[in-house]
């Protein structure tokens, strides 16, 4: 049925939750997984405190270690479920954009998210970008709550 499955994560504790059911999943199915994880580009002007404290260098870097450190949860759950990951890092100030291009790059034909379940004025302002994939992927998309 499902043979690449794309997970994004943000490092949230919803996500967490939504990596050991991905693994599952995938193991139950028989499928690979593709952990994936955006990160904004340096804006030299902004208002987000770490590229205000940082150079691009200096941000690069630290944005990477971050991100080495999202994956490499996702990608140890799925070593000690026995499936097979590899683990992307993304650059992109559109997240759900990035989610539906990496699934397209790597050929995957199942998205699984998490929802931070964000609803009311809070959901409205905020967005979410699980939503948006699932307004925008013509890939199948599997919400974890």
């Amino acid at each position: 049925m499902y043979k690449r499955i794309l997970f994004p994560t943000d490092g949230s504790e919803a996500s967490g939750r939504a990596a050991l059911a991905a693994v599952g999943f995938a193991r139950s199915v028989g499928a690979e997984l593709v952990a994936m994880t955006a990160v904004p580009e340096f804006h030299t002007f902004t208002t987000d405190a770490e590229m205000l404290e940082q150079t691009a260098p200096q941000y690069a870097e630290a944005s990477k270690a971050r991100a080495g450190r999202l994956l490499d949860e996702v990608a140890e759950a799925a070593r000690d479920a026995g499936v097979p990951c590899t683990c992307l890092q993304v650059v992109s100030d559109t997240p759900y954009e990035a989610i539906i291009a990496t699934a397209r790059a790597q050929h995957c034909d199942l998205i699984v998210m998490a929802s931070h379940g964000r609803r009311g004025i809070k959901g409205l302002l905020l967005g979410s970008e699980t939503q948006k994939v699932l307004v925008h992927s013509a890939i199948p998309v599997m919400v974890h709550r």
